[in-house]
């Protein structure tokens, strides 16, 4: 899965209709660029063929009144909603080590209601859990890395990494359960966080 696509996607349906300069600024404003594959080329890339594979529809306005070409806007499509939430679901079970799909989620998911991001990543933490089990079956961290040699290292990392970002989910689950942040059919979601 892509990140693009899901930032994409999530920042065009938040706009309701948004030419590629709103996309591409609302993704920088995010830090985008710097944890993710979102670079200017790649946001409009996405965008025109996000509209030609029907997730979005592209419409002409007015040319720009420094003489410049129309410029297009994107709206989402059915489909590119339903697109969108599933990869917004994927991201937030998966654990795959991409930490910009996690992190592109972590930015939409107020856009599900409360109660479907807690389950989403309380199946994180579950999927976290098997994926550790499935290093452990060759590495016990107890007998530390030394035992594999240098390579002992990568399962060491691998598995701290399992057990920080469940700690992490963890904490997380806690603060929307505790009240934090505004999801879906509960207000705003993103007033204060958007420029």
């Amino acid at each position: 899965m892509s990140a693009i696509r899901l930032l994409v996607l999530g920042a065009v349906r938040q706009h309701g209709r948004a030419h590629g300069y709103q996309v591409r600024g609302d993704l920088e404003y995010w830090g985008a660029h710097e944890w993710s594959n979102a670079k200017p080329g790649s946001i409009y890339h996405a965008l025109k063929q996000m509209a030609k594979q029907g997730l979005l529809v592209a419409h002409e306005i007015a040319p720009s009144t420094a003489g410049g070409p129309p410029r297009t806007e994107y709206e989402i499509t059915e489909q590119g909603t339903e697109t969108y939430l599933a990869l917004l679901r994927e991201a937030l079970t998966a654990y795959d080590q991409r930490p910009d799909l996690l992190t592109a989620a972590l930015g939409f998911m107020v856009d599900l209601p409360r109660a479907e991001a807690v389950a989403l990543l309380e199946e994180r933490v579950r999927r976290i859990g098997e994926w550790r089990g499935s290093v452990t079956d060759y590495y016990t961290p107890e007998d530390g890395p030394g035992q594999l040699g240098h390579i002992g290292e990568i399962m060491n990392y691998w598995v701290h990494s399992a057990d920080t970002g469940a700690d992490w989910t963890r904490g997380l689950i806690g603060r929307i359960e505790a009240g934090a942040y505004t999801f879906a059919g509960e207000g705003e979601p993103f007033v204060g966080v958007l420029p």
